[in-house]
């Protein structure tokens, strides 16, 4: 009882925060952004990291109590490469230049800059306001394909009387120190286009350029035009914006979902051991780990139809077959520094088991037969590796799980089971469909069916009064990542396990705590618990917290993508974090599970309060297709679409399973 009235003040409270648009700092705009109209709270400081191939760029910006703007940007080229040359050795520098303090406007600098406006949308956009009359608007965003962060300012002249305006010529170059670098001294430069002195009639414009490159020695990207580079920009983000497009009556999660394609999408490395999707925050580039990309994102890329995302997908799966090793050694962790070198240093984290439940989804979402062949010996690889890993109480053994050992994880853990468990079925799936050899399946199919049987002997349990899931041989405290099973289509504990989640043990205001009383919470786990809950049914309760967990992320004081943890990183945008929220809709509300090179399954959830839910323009499977979830009276009709072909048009009950094959 007293779980029971604590849950119903938390959807109490959840309701009421929905409700109140007028608590949100941010408001969805008619553009495909958000803005934060600027009136009082301040003032107000965030942080938000924007990437291309070979520069990203964490942007701290502000208003200060005067309405005046602030901004530190901490630029990154992970190409650039430092000594020694490990995980975080990416070149990275600060700089809090602002050239609008540098203008001089009839003769004097600019006496007072007032900001009315601040979008995001891919880009970030400031508008304002200065001495009165001038109006601006910075345009701040990294190219796509160059070592450059680039700034576009427009003025406008909307007072009576003409402007004198004079633009300062800012060139400023850097040179690192050649001992710090593996390729020798670096070069960084801070430069400005059109500068002058110009005389600004009523409603004139003027623009002007910054451009901050980082270059070795013989590149040159003095020329940089920054209104191609927008240009290009601007493109990249309508191709995210027109492929696997969310409808739903809730334009809030529509929006949340379009933001996180961006973040998850953009933080693609073109380093010298081919694409690499990093995580970013400053620390993570130019490398892939076996849960970020190999787990979180790398299932995602076939249905987004984003081709260097595919490709990104599949070259990190090469690097980590490059270790498959006869002894059975596990494979590293993380593959580093371009490639080049791979880090193992907290031990087998359930590495093996990562690869293989991403690999397995990642080649039948995709199918493409050459693909999943080439897959296939790495998804055997660590099939066999984890067989090797059964503890004699039939689950898996680990050194740590994805958090390190920043929390304990006992010697066989929930996380690792459960992501064997699904891999063990995706390959069976993938297996038939290649053609393979049928006892091997029937092997991968019994292990599965014994595996189930096992993670509920081994992990199940009652756990601070919820008949749950201890995470470890011994621990008593709830933990986040209980929600594992239910993301894996096992549901013996799920009302349980979905009251412990949403629970005052668990639930905070961020989502879930790692563990029940510990104030540090991981944005990941609160995702896969998201994805979970819907997949296991339970609909309207999973949309409450979906939505003010979208909300907050999307419209609150720190915008607008996932986030990775607190207070580690102080909430930095890393990437893949994006991509498993946009799996909360893939395998979640629409519960799409591949079953075959040219079919999944279908499980839609749709909740009580919508007629509606649509995705557009999906990709996977070789095709494109669309997919439309309409009620018809107490049942749904599940629509689905390739081109002007119907291949799936039937009137069902609401999370029913049933079979499309394109």
């Amino acid at each position: 009882m007293k779980h029971f009235i604590q849950l119903t003040l938390i959807l109490n409270i959840i309701c009421l925060f929905g409700a109140n648009a007028t608590e949100n700092r941010w408001k969805i705009n008619e553009s495909g952004g958000i803005s934060w109209p600027v009136t009082d709270q301040l003032p107000h400081r965030d942080h938000i990291e924007m990437s291309g191939k070979y520069v990203s760029a964490v942007i701290r910006y502000g208003v200060e109590a005067d309405k005046s703007f602030w901004i530190n940007r901490d630029i990154v080229w992970p190409m650039l490469r430092t000594i020694p040359n490990n995980t975080h050795a990416s070149l990275t520098r600060s700089f809090n230049l602002d050239p609008v303090k540098m203008l001089s406007i009839n003769k004097r600098l600019v006496q007072k800059e007032s900001v009315h406006e601040i979008i995001l949308d891919g880009k970030i956009t400031v508008k304002s306001t200065l001495n009165e009359t001038l109006g601006l608007v910075r345009t701040l965003f990294p190219t796509t394909e160059l070592p450059v962060f680039g700034e576009k300012y427009e003025m406008i002249n909307n007072g009576n009387k003409p402007v004198t305006i004079e633009i300062p010529d800012i060139n400023i170059l850097t040179r690192t120190q050649p001992d710090e670098g593996t390729e020798g001294s670096y070069t960084l430069q801070v430069q400005s286009k059109n500068h002058g002195a110009f005389v600004l009639q009523p409603k004139q414009t003027v623009k002007f350029y910054l451009c901050f490159s980082g270059i070795k020695e013989g590149q040159d990207f003095g020329n940089t035009d920054i209104e191609i580079e927008l240009n290009k920009r601007n493109s990249l983000l309508s191709r995210f914006s027109d492929n696997l497009v969310l409808e739903t009556p809730d334009e809030t999660l529509n929006r949340a979902f379009a933001f996180a394609k961006i973040r998850a999408a953009e933080s693609i490395y073109q380093t010298k051991g081919g694409p690499m999707h990093g995580p970013g925050g400053l620390s993570y580039y130019a490398a892939i780990w076996a849960n970020d990309q190999a787990e979180y994102i790398n299932p995602f890329f076939p249905y987004l139809g984003y081709d260097y995302g595919i490709e990104s997908a599949l070259n990190a799966y090469r690097h980590f077959a490059r270790y498959m090793n006869p002894d059975y050694k596990p494979i590293p962790s993380s593959i580093v520094a371009e490639g080049t070198d791979m880090w193992n240093g907290a031990g087998d984290r359930g590495d093996g088991a990562m690869i293989a439940y991403g690999a397995s989804r990642f080649a039948l979402s995709l199918g493409d037969r050459k693909t999943a062949e080439e897959l296939w010996p790495l998804i055997e690889w660590c099939l066999e590796f984890n067989k090797r890993k059964v503890n004699p109480k039939g689950v898996v053994s680990s050194d740590s799980d994805e958090l390190e050992g920043r929390f304990p994880a006992g010697k066989a853990n929930l996380c690792t089971s459960s992501l064997y468990y699904d891999a063990l079925n995706s390959a069976y799936f993938l297996g038939e469909s290649l053609g393979k050899n049928k006892k091997q399946l029937a092997d991968y199919k019994a292990q599965a069916a014994t595996l189930k049987a096992n993670i509920e002997k081994y992990f199940g349990a009652k756990v601070m009064g919820f008949d749950t899931y201890r995470y470890y041989e011994g621990n008593d405290k709830l933990r986040a990542w209980i929600c594992m099973p239910l993301t894996v289509n096992i549901f013996d504990r799920k009302r349980a396990t979905i009251d412990a989640l949403f629970s005052p043990e668990l639930w905070t205001d961020d989502g879930l705590a790692s563990q029940s009383g510990d104030k540090t919470y991981w944005d990941r786990s609160t995702l896969y618990a998201l994805r979970g809950v819907f997949a296991a049914g339970d609909i309207d309760r999973g949309l409450k917290f979906l939505q003010y967990y979208s909300n907050r992320r999307l419209l609150g004081e720190h915008v607008p993508y996932p986030v990775e943890a607190y207070p580690e990183g102080d909430q930095r945008h890393l990437s893949a974090e994006s991509g498993l929220y946009c799996r909360i809709f893939t395998e979640g509300l629409f519960g799409i599970r591949p079953v075959a090179l040219s079919s999944f399954t279908i499980t839609p959830q749709l909740p009580k309060s919508w007629n509606y839910m649509k995705f557009k323009r999906v990709h996977g499977y070789q095709k494109k297709y669309d997919i439309t979830v309409e009620r018809e009276g107490e049942k749904i009709r599940l629509m689905v679409t390739c081109g002007k072909t119907v291949t799936f048009s039937k009137l069902i009950k609401n999370g029913t399973t049933h079979t499309i094959v394109l």
